[in-house]
C-alpha cells in the first residue's frame, strides 16, 4: 500500500455552502492560489450547473492554478456532467466528480428508486464522464449509512465503469471511527479490482468525530481525505485540512505522506477566515488563537524550560510567527505590509496598500494595538469602496430615558441622500433611517454581534442575515463603533441584492 495521501480540498465547495460565506470569483481564485501554495492535491472548485458564479469560478480557476487537479462536481445526471466538462476546459488537470446516494434511506425517499436502479445510475454516469475526461471520482453520497456488501458491489460496477476513485462520504457524521475504518477495510478485502482506484474519505463533523473518521479510513487503506480549510462545511463542517496534515507531520510512525507545506496553513488559515467572515474559535485545533497559548502556571513553567513539555508541534511549523510585531499609530507601511504577507493577504499594488495604511492608521488612533483580526477586517473591507451603497456620515443621539434619534446620510452610485428617523435603540433608530432613503421591503432575520478581541476600544464584529424579493441576503460589518458596524452589514447585504 502507497504512503502518499492526496489532500483533496473542498473549501470552495463544501466550504462555500455555509450560509453567509459565500465568496465572488475574484476571492475563489484568491483561495485557490493560495490552496496551490499550501500543496493540496485536488482543487473542488465549484457545482458548475448549480449557478453561472459557480460555473464561472470553475473556469476562472482552472486558469489561475497550474499543477492541482481541478475538480467539478455533478450530480449522475448527463447534463450536469455536459456543463461540467465545459467549465474544465481550461482546466491543466481536470476530474469531474460525479455520485449518487446508495443508502436505503436515499434511495427510497430521494430517488424512489431500488439498489439495482442505483448501480445502473452509477455505472452510466461514470460511463458517460469517462468519455470526456480520463480522471473521474465516484462519491456514493450516505455511503457511512450504507449496508458495507451492497456498497462493495456498488463501488466495484464503478470501478469497472473507468472510475479512478471512489469516494465514501459519511454524509450526515453519523459514523463511529471503528465503523468507518472497518468500512474501508471491507471495500479494500472484497472490491475486485480496487487496487485500480484510489479510496477517498468524506466525513462530516456533527457528531465531533470528522477528523477521527478520515484518520481511521487512512489507516485501513483511504489514500485520498477530503477537506476543508478550518474544517468548514454545511451544519457542524467537514474534516479539517490542517488538522490531517498535522497528525501526519506528528506521528512519522503511520509512515504516511503528504504535500502539505504545513508552513503555509495558518496564512491559509487566516485567508479563508477573513474572506468568509467566519471567524475561528480560539480553541480550535492548529489555528485557533489559543492553540499555542499556555494560561496555567505549570503549562508556562514547563513550557518556558522545554516547550516539548507541553508543545507537540512548533509553532512555526504552521506558520504561526510567535515572534509577531505588534502594531499601532507609530508603526509604518513596511510592518503592516510585513502582518498582511504573514496573514496570506497581497495585495495589487502600493496605491492599494496606500489606501489600507490610511484605514489603519484611523483605527490605530482608536485603538491602542491593531490584532490580527483588525488587519484582516481593514484588507476584507477596503473592497468595499466599489459598491453602489456606501455610508458617508451616521450620527445617533441615544441614553436612558430618551428616544434614540439616528440621521444617516449615503452615497448611492455618486448621488447623495440624507434621512433621520428614531428608533427602539440607535441600530433601530439607524436602520430606519436607512430604509427611508432605500425604500425596499427588507426583513432583518439574524444579527450577530462579535468581539474580535477584549478591551473596551474592540472593533466589533456584526454578521447579519436580511430577506428581500424572498431571498436571503448576508451581510458583515466592522468597526469600533457597533452601531455603525451594524450599518455597515447591513449596507453589505443591500449591495448584494438582486434587482
Amino acid at each position: 500500500m502507497g504512503n502518499r495521501l492526496f489532500i483533496f480540498d473542498t473549501t470552495l465547495r463544501d466550504g462555500e455552502q455555509v450560509p453567509g460565506c459565500q465568496l465572488n470569483t475574484i476571492e475563489k481564485i484568491e483561495v485557490a492560489r493560495q490552496l496551490e501554495k499550501l500543496g493540496v492535491d485536488v482543487i473542488e472548485a465549484g457545482f458548475p450547473i448549480s449557478s453561472p458564479g459557480d460555473f464561472n469560478s470553475v473556469i476562472e480557476i482552472s486558469k489561475a492554478v497550474t499543477w492541482p487537479t481541478i475538480c467539478a462536481l455533478t450530480r449522475a445526471v448527463e447534463r450536469d456532467i455536459d456543463v461540467a466538462v465545459e467549465s474544465l476546459q481550461y482546466a491543466k488537470h481536470k476530474r469531474i466528480h460525479t455520485g449518487i446516494g446508495t443508502s436505503d434511506t436515499h434511495i427510497k425517499y430521494k430517488f424512489n428508486s431500488t439498489r439495482e436502479g442505483i448501480i445502473h445510475r452509477a455505472v452510466a454516469a461514470v460511463k458517460y464522464a469517462k468519455k470526456y475526461v480520463e480522471d473521474v471520482e465516484f462519491y456514493a453520497e450516505d455511503a457511512g449509512r450504507t449496508d458495507n456488501e451492497y456498497l462493495a458491489r456498488v463501488i466495484e460496477a464503478v470501478i469497472k465503469a473507468g472510475a479512478t476513485v471512489v469516494n465514501i462520504p459519511d454524509t450526515t457524521g453519523y459514523c463511529l471511527p471503528q465503523e468507518y475504518g472497518e468500512k474501508i477495510k471491507y471495500l479494500m478485502e472484497h472490491v475486485d479490482g480496487i487496487d485500480r482506484a484510489v479510496i477517498s474519505t468524506h466525513c462530516h463533523n456533527d457528531l465531533g468525530m470528522a477528523t477521527a473518521n478520515t484518520l481511521s479510513g487512512v489507516i485501513n487503506g483511504a489514500r485520498q481525505v477530503e477537506v476543508t480549510i478550518n474544517g468548514i462545511g454545511e451544519r457542524a463542517g467537514n474534516t479539517s485540512l490542517e488538522e490531517i496534515a498535522m497528525i501526519m507531520k506528528c506521528h512519522p510512525s503511520l509512515n504516511i505522506e503528504t504535500n502539505i507545506n504545513t508552513q503555509k496553513i495558518y496564512p491559509t488559515s487566516r485567508m479563508v477566515s477573513g474572506l468568509m467572515n467566519m471567524p475561528v474559535q480560539p480553541n480550535k485545533a492548529i489555528v485557533g488563537k489559543n492553540a499555542f497559548a499556555h494560561s496555567s502556571g505549570i503549562h508556562q513553567d514547563g513550557v518556558l524550560k522545554d516547550s516539548s513539555t507541553y508543545e507537540i508541534m512548533d509553532p512555526k511549523d504552521v506558520g504561526v510567527d510567535d515572534n509577531a510585531i505588534v502594531l499601532t499609530a507609530r508603526s509604518g507601511r513596511a510592518a503592516l505590509k510585513y502582518r498582511l504577507n504573514v496573514l496570506g493577504v497581497k495585495l495589487k499594488n502600493e496605491q492599494k496598500l496606500d489606501s489600507l495604511y490610511r484605514k489603519f492608521l484611523k483605527l490605530a488612533d482608536q485603538k491602542k494595538e491593531i490584532h490580527d483580526d483588525d488587519i484582516l477586517m481593514l484588507a476584507g473591507a477596503d473592497t468595499a469602496d466599489a459598491h453602489a451603497v456606501r455610508l458617508d456620515f451616521l450620527q445617533v443621539t441615544t441614553g436612558m430615558g430618551v428616544r434614540s434619534v439616528a440621521s444617516i446620510g449615503l452615497d448611492i452610485s455618486g448621488q447623495k441622500f440624507e434621512a433621520a428617523s428614531t428608533g427602539n435603540g440607535p441600530v433601530d433608530a439607524a436602520i430606519k433611517a436607512m430604509k427611508k432613503i432605500i425604500q425596499k421591503k427588507m426583513t432583518i432575520r439574524e444579527f450577530t454581534i462579535q468581539a474580535i478581541s477584549k478591551g473596551s476600544d474592540d472593533v466589533g464584529k456584526v454578521h447579519m442575515q436580511v430577506e428581500y424579493n424572498n431571498n436571503l441576503y448576508y451581510g458583515f460589518g466592522a468597526n469600533t463603533d457597533i452601531v455603525t458596524a451594524s450599518v455597515e452589514a447591513y449596507i453589505d447585504c443591500i449591495n448584494k441584492f438582486k434587482n
